[in-house]
């Protein structure tokens, strides 16, 4: 794999990320990489590189760039449950600051630069988020219904924005939700108004799992989770993006 530092031109700065893609001196499909609310770290290298093995150019954004280059607050090693309301009462102002509107307009910044980069293949995109990164997901495809093809978030709170949002999306999409944040009355709910907005899905509790069970730096990892997760993501980008 090759791996890029970069920085992304936005309407209030430059963000700075990082890509992974295969070193083949190929054209790759592209995927947008949103984090989790902790932001960019080495367990998210490794899940970059992980699924550009697979033939795609992962581009992973810092979205809290307005704040400073990532790592926005300082983490540990491990992401343990003593530390994490210190953790967390850092990272809220960021969350809160981080409007719908500087999500879509970053949204449209971040899918220009990964469309234009040489490595990338012409053709639709995917994007994929963890935790508040599955919201901004979600939003990217609904605001972009002719360039994402596909959208995947896991353990979002991907229903926040309602119908409203459902009814833009284009893109095929697949949501895996932790068994501690959704309840089956909550997921019928949530199916059925993605069913009345049309919406081409899969979404489903993924069995004994916390929010944020794909982390693996975390305590509430589930290494059963995060293959079911790349068990549904996988042959979601080879149908979407003509991977296979």
């Amino acid at each position: 794999m090759r791996t890029k530092t970069l920085r992304i031109p936005t309407a209030d700065g430059q963000a700075d990320a990082f890509a992974v893609f295969p070193h083949s001196g190929e054209r790759h499909p592209g995927v947008l990489m949103y984090a989790d609310g902790f932001g960019i770290r080495p367990v998210l290298r490794e899940m970059a590189r992980d699924l550009a093995g697979h033939g795609y150019y992962v581009l992973v954004p810092n979205f809290f760039y307005r704040h400073g280059p990532a790592p926005v607050v300082e983490l540990p090693e491990h992401i343990g449950e003593e530390v994490r309301p210190a953790v967390f009462a850092q990272l809220m102002p960021l969350i809160e600051a981080h409007t719908a509107d500087r999500v879509l307009s970053d949204a449209e910044a971040f899918l220009r630069f990964l469309t234009s980069q040489s490595e990338v293949s012409a053709g639709p995109v995917a994007v994929t988020g963890y935790c508040i990164g599955g919201l901004l997901a979600m939003r990217t495809a609904a605001a972009h219904p002719g360039q994402v093809a596909a959208v995947a978030a896991f353990h979002g709170p991907v229903g926040v924005d309602g119908p409203e949002l459902f009814s833009k999306l284009t893109a095929q999409v697949h949501l895996g939700h932790a068994e501690g944040d959704m309840t089956p009355e909550a997921l019928g709910e949530l199916n059925q108004a993605l069913d009345a907005a049309g919406v081409s899905y899969t979404s489903e509790i993924y069995p004994g799992t916390v929010h944020g069970f794909t982390m693996s730096d975390t305590d509430t990892f589930s290494a059963s989770g995060l293959k079911h997760h790349w068990d549904q993501l996988l042959p979601l980008l080879a149908r979407t993006l003509g991977n296979g």
